[in-house]
């Protein structure tokens, strides 16, 4: 019985510059797709954005972590205005009702990657900070 060897990461990992990136790819090439493909996002895109959120956190250099929170949910916003906006033409009530619909249908993918990040980030600060018991 083998077993798969584990991912071994060559170096310190990614920059916050390459974590902004590769965000920014993934999740504006899942939601273009599914913009394309069904005229809506849905589950493709939602997956796409935990996997942001959990490959910033993993492949991130040690005090990436909050840019890697920060980013899935400004790129997710941002590319879907205007994809809609390339997508739709300029109609402000369409445009505005699709993107109200797509913020709505990805916020439960948004809330648990958000809340896992943010998870973590605290906690890497509070590991940092120094005990009471050592202070005294």
């Amino acid at each position: 019985m083998s077993t798969a060897p584990k991912l071994a990461i060559q170096g310190p990992g990614l920059k916050k510059e390459g974590i902004v990136i590769l965000q920014s790819f993934f999740i504006g090439l899942s939601t273009f797709i599914e913009l394309w493909l069904r005229t809506g996002v849905g589950v493709i895109t939602g997956v796409t954005i935990l996997l942001a959120f959990y490959g910033a956190l993993r492949f991130g250099r040690p005090g990436t972590t909050y840019v890697g929170v920060v980013t899935p949910p400004l790129v997710f916003a941002l590319s879907a205005l205007i994809l809609l906006l390339l997508l739709d033409g300029f109609h402000p009530s369409r445009v505005g009702i699709d993107f109200i619909a797509a913020l709505a249908s990805e916020a439960p993918f948004l809330i648990i990657g958000a809340t896992y990040g943010w998870f973590v980030y605290v906690n890497a600060k509070a590991k940092a900070r120094p005990s009471k018991a050592r202070r005294a």
